[in-house]
């Protein structure tokens, strides 16, 4: 599916929400804007609701989780169908055509979405934005095989929006008070550090947040949230 918008057209506010396991509970703030939630189907469940909420406008599915966690849609489509409810009707957001492995899964995912009664639609990035913009944050420092699926969604943000707040970001095993954390909020499983180069991404976020180009929430935002 292709979706035109105007030319020139933005968004006033996004979210970019990811899944960190920072103690990071959805403020107000973000409940107010575009929200876009990161990354690789993260799950919606009653117990991270305090957490990291239940809204979310789009939400990304790397190939390689299709293969992973639903056996590649060979067998049955059901587990794949029922797990996506959580996420309304929202949009599924996959690099089907970025690399050749991973075009056959994302167009089993697609057609599981459009064959079942879902209000979901698919969405298939471009590979021509996808190179550019490893090549554009390689010129600045990240050297990684592949970016992750978190700066990908900051970068697009970026494009379409005025004002970015990114949730969640933090490749670190221990926390700001020295506690150690899991590497996401539902599991810790670490990611390839032959393949992505997490930390080196985060500094140039940083950047971006020390010059007033986006905000970086990191912490608990708890406290907070609670009136303090």
């Amino acid at each position: 599916m292709i979706i035109y918008l105007p030319a020139f057209y933005s968004f006033p506010k996004l979210s970019v929400d990811l899944p960190s396991s920072v103690e990071q509970c959805v403020p107000r703030e973000a409940s107010a804007a575009k929200e876009e939630r990161g990354c690789n189907l993260p799950p919606l469940k009653k117990e991270y609701l305090e957490d990291v909420g239940n809204k979310t406008h789009l939400v990304t599915a790397n190939p390689s989780i299709i293969e992973k966690r639903f056996q590649g849609l060979f067998w049955s489509r059901k587990a794949f169908v029922d797990y996506l409810k959580a996420y309304g009707s929202s949009f599924i957001y996959m690099p089907a055509f970025s690399m050749r492995p991973g075009t056959d899964p994302s167009l089993r995912a697609y057609y599981a979405i459009t064959d079942s009664p879902s209000n979901l639609t698919m969405l298939f990035a471009n590979p021509d934005f996808l190179r550019n913009v490893g090549k554009f944050w390689k010129a600045r420092g990240v050297h990684a095989m592949r970016l992750s699926t978190g700066l990908f969604l900051v970068s697009l943000a970026l494009g379409m929006c005025d004002e970015v707040t990114v949730y969640g970001f933090w490749p670190f095993s221990i926390r700001l008070d020295g506690q150690p954390i899991s590497h996401h909020y539902y599991d810790n499983i670490l990611p390839d550090k032959w393949i992505h180069t997490m930390p080196e991404e985060f500094v140039q976020l940083w950047h971006l947040h020390k010059s007033g180009t986006l905000r970086v929430k990191v912490g608990s935002c708890r406290p907070q949230s609670e009136g303090n």
